[in-house]
């Protein structure tokens, strides 16, 4: 009778382990009633801990500790006065702060953004913001020069926000032109900034970088230098903005503690591994033959590590299921083989599952043809809830019971 032996993945701990395993026994049983199950589980010995309880976290409790002179600091304090909180929204969308402005209706009934009489001649308020940004016209190259901003990603960004629906509502309620100006360069900053950060370029601008940016955009469009990473704009807008940055420093100690295991889990198994595969040698020799052996995520790459380095005539099918696998040995990180070393023989079956929305699932036929199965499941889920969600997915199952031995 064939034995599936489950393994898990990353950050799995009691007692979500034991529902984990329980779903996968019940779900396998659905379409091979007659599999006997067994699991391997590591996460409590073997898995990743903070051996000293945390004290390589800056922030613990809102408060920094070993400060100069032995001063403690709160964390809200950092990112407060410099802005950096109000940027890290930006980044994440640059329209932000004239979104917040437009919808604040700061207009005056006086001014250009109010609803008295203009002068003859006088430009649209929904208009003055390209009016302004017609301004960088030739010399976008120039400020990008000037302030290490790369300038095709500056001048992408002036094309966007000129087509930006958003300028209407701001410039009808911003009624200062070196307001709007001020508010504009942030805009074109973040959002250049952000697509460098996309991008994953190796160098981004500093902070003192990325102010002078805005300086020099804003003074082409109008405004006094002084003062241009602050003022009106940012007071409007932050209130309206979810400040997260900020959060995150004051909860730093939580979100470690919680992200901790899964990232730490893989950091662990790549630089010390064998404890783990040594682990998963022992479970399959007290099972009696065919064993197939069933690792979700760093469990399917502590399986085919442990199946490449040492032959185990009694796994007959090695299953791997939103598994990382085949991407670290195309990065020649897989610690068992480096690419474009094949297989070994002795390995066995592979069949490998994976769902195109877990960005954390890899294929493999394409590396090795001929040895590898992939099956596409479809668990209508958005990433990262892809990734845990194949244990309610009837068709991984089905995938698996139609190779059983």
């Amino acid at each position: 009778m064939t034995t599936a032996l489950f393994i898990h993945g990353t950050g799995v701990r009691e007692p979500g382990f034991s529902d984990l395993y329980g779903r996968f026994t019940a779900g396998l049983h659905e379409f091979a009633p007659d599999v006997r199950t067994a699991s391997c589980y590591w996460g409590g010995e073997l898995g990743a801990r903070l051996g000293a309880g945390g004290l390589s976290v800056p922030y613990t409790g809102g408060r920094s500790r070993g400060g100069p002179d032995g001063e403690i600091g709160t964390a809200e304090a950092i990112g407060t006065a410099d802005g950096t909180e109000l940027w890290a929204d930006l980044y994440r969308d640059p329209l932000a702060e004239l979104a917040a402005a437009a919808g604040s209706g700061a207009g005056s009934a006086s001014g250009p953004g109010g609803s008295a009489e203009l002068p003859l001649g006088a430009v649209l308020p929904a208009e003055r913001p390209r009016a302004l940004l017609a301004a960088l016209d030739g010399h976008v190259g120039d400020i990008a020069r000037g302030t290490g901003l790369p300038a095709p990603y500056l001048a992408a960004a002036v094309t966007e926000l000129a087509a930006s629906a958003v300028l209407s509502g701001a410039g009808a309620a911003v009624p200062d032109d070196e307001e709007l100006a001020r508010l504009l360069a942030r805009a074109l900053v973040a959002a250049a900034l952000a697509a460098l950060l996309g991008a994953d370029a190796p160098v981004v601008p500093d902070g003192a970088a990325r102010d002078a940016a805005v300086a020099a955009l804003a003074a082409r469009m109008g405004a006094r230098p002084e003062g241009s990473e602050r003022g009106l704009g940012s007071a409007l807008a932050r209130p309206v903005l979810r400040i997260a940055s900020h959060q995150v420093v004051r909860r730093r100690r939580a979100l470690t503690e919680a992200a901790h295991p899964a990232a730490a889990d893989v950091m662990l198994y790549l630089a010390h591994g064998e404890p783990l595969r040594r682990r998963l040698r022992e479970a399959v020799e007290e099972l009696e033959p065919p064993v197939v052996v069933i690792g979700h995520s760093l469990g399917g790459i502590i399986a085919l590590d442990a199946l490449i380095a040492s032959p185990s005539p009694r796994v007959a099918l090695l299953v791997t299921v939103g598994s990382q696998a085949p991407f670290l040995y195309e990065s020649g990180a897989l610690p068992g083989l480096v690419h474009p070393e094949p297989l070994p023989e002795h390995l066995p079956d592979w069949l490998n599952v994976y769902d195109r929305r877990d960005l954390l699932g890899y294929v493999g036929a394409p590396l090795f043809p001929g040895r590898v199965t992939d099956v596409e499941v479809d668990n209508r889920q958005p990433f990262p809830a892809a990734h845990s969600a194949y244990w309610t997915n009837p068709a991984v199952y089905r995938a698996i019971a139609a190779r059983l031995p």
